[in-house]
């Protein structure tokens, strides 16, 4: 275990090495966001012969920011199915000082970025036609912002709103793997999955709040949260085989309803189930479990 004041940089190599001597694992390819890496993690998985798909710093990192977001190489459609719906990708591989990277754009992210930007910059308008200078203190509003002249007076940086359209809906992907870059996008965006289902696995689950006192109940906490994440994917799967999506909250509320109650009489118990509602039935099919019978006798010696 490591504190919590402990950079996700430098505990990941470690954890890494543990897993793979612990179960003698051969071919590892590392999945990553941007807060997990930095140029040390990447030369120590380079050095371990270690695959890595990870995040790029599309604005801190020079070398993306200036040779690989200004490679003029077009961008090629992708289209990744999703359950209900489907993504819009568009995406272009470019190498710049021997690494591999995989650039995407996504249209939807793309709109949104630009809204958000524009209603930061509305509200920033209104602000200044007040004189207000408190929109300084907001890191949101004072990028965009620059000095009129030698006063006091600031207005909106058209240059910077320019800069800042060239990111909507871009995110770039820095890789080793011998993998297409579909299938390394595809990789890369499991990692939403993978934070959706310990959400779940802390909200839907009623995993926490729990509040620890030494590092045993921290390893507890920890291994219970990712027994439920797998229990979860594995269910996931079933269902998906079986042809079946459950929502995790109405799943959750049905499960709640399938109750049991016992009634003790003349040296008989009998245990009386509710009736299944909803998700129950499907779900304990797709997963293999038989449901407990209606009416159960048994003695009670």
């Amino acid at each position: 275990m490591a504190a919590g004041n402990t950079s996700d940089s430098t505990v990941l190599l470690p954890v890494v090495d543990r897993l793979r001597n612990r179960f003698a694992i051969g071919r590892v390819c590392v999945v990553a966001d941007r807060g997990m890496i930095s140029a040390a993690t990447i030369a120590a998985l380079e050095e371990r012969g270690l695959e890595y798909i990870l995040g790029a710093r599309e604005r801190g990192d020079v070398r993306v920011r200036r040779i690989v977001l200004e490679n003029e190489k077009p961008f090629v459609p992708l289209r990744i199915e999703r359950a209900r719906s489907e993504t819009q990708l568009f995406v272009k591989e470019v190498t710049a000082g021997g690494a591999r990277y995989i650039v995407c754009r996504n249209g939807a992210e793309a709109e949104k970025d630009r809204a958000d930007r524009l209603a930061i910059v509305d509200g920033l308008q209104r602000r200044l036609k007040q004189g207000d200078k408190a929109p300084i203190a907001n890191t949101g509003y004072r990028r965009y912002l620059r000095r009129a002249g030698e006063g006091a007076a600031f207005e909106i940086d058209a240059g910077k709103l320019a800069e800042e359209a060239r990111y909507d809906g871009i995110f770039v992907l820095r890789t080793n793997a011998r993998v297409t870059p579909l299938n390394a996008v595809l990789r890369y965006r499991e990692l939403l999955m993978v934070e959706s289902l310990f959400r779940a696995a802390k909200t839907t689950f009623d995993t926490r709040p729990i509040f620890h006192s030494c590092d045993a109940a921290i390893r507890g906490h920890v291994f219970c949260s990712f027994l439920a994440l797998i229990l979860a994917k594995e269910l996931q799967d079933r269902c998906a085989r079986a042809g079946f999506q459950p929502e995790w909250d109405r799943l959750m509320r049905d499960l709640d309803r399938l109750q049991t109650g016992v009634i003790e009489k003349d040296n008989t118990r009998i245990s009386v189930r509710t009736p299944v509602t909803g998700n129950v039935g499907p779900a304990f099919r797709a997963a293999g479990v038989a449901l407990p019978p209606n009416i159960a006798e048994t003695p009670t010696t």
